[in-house]
């Protein structure tokens, strides 16, 4: 298991994102309060449409940091979709030159299933907020734990 990190981060806005590539789910939410809510979901395939509107959130919360949720098998090994989510956590540190802090994403989507299925979200609006409620579970982990696997300054 990586060495996990103790972000310093104590207060400001944070955005979090659930990378996928067909959508990105993002969440934001409030260090000091440790509070969370879903965003949007960014549903475009163009690198250059998904970046141009991760700008726009950027410019409209001003966040402190980053935090991606990084995919890994049950055991904590890396998985197919793991290295496409460091270059999607690279690529943001690059261009927006922000913290980014990666964490564990492993049961998110389950936490994601359980949240909508218990406010009765079915269906096609299920599909459509899915992917930010898990970027919203990412930040809580991040936020509840105190700790990430790793950070880019």
């Amino acid at each position: 298991m990586p060495e996990l990190i103790i972000p310093s981060i104590q207060r400001g806005t944070i955005l979090g994102f659930d990378f996928g590539t067909a959508r990105i789910g993002v969440a934001v939410g409030e260090a000091e309060l440790a509070t969370v809510h879903p965003l949007e979901t960014i549903a475009t395939v163009s690198n250059e449409e998904r970046f141009s509107r991760i700008a726009a959130l950027i410019k409209e919360w001003q966040p402190q940091a980053l935090v991606v949720g990084l995919p890994t098998h049950a055991d904590g090994a890396d998985d197919d979709a793991t290295a496409l989510c460091r270059r999607f956590g690279n690529r943001l540190h690059g261009r927006f030159h922000l913290p980014v802090y990666w964490v564990d994403e492993r049961w998110t989507s389950v936490v994601a299933d359980s949240l909508l299925r218990e406010a009765n979200v079915f269906g096609k609006k299920r599909k459509q907020v899915l992917d930010q409620v898990s970027a919203q579970a990412i930040l809580s982990t991040f936020f509840s734990t105190g700790a990430c696997l790793a950070r880019l300054d």
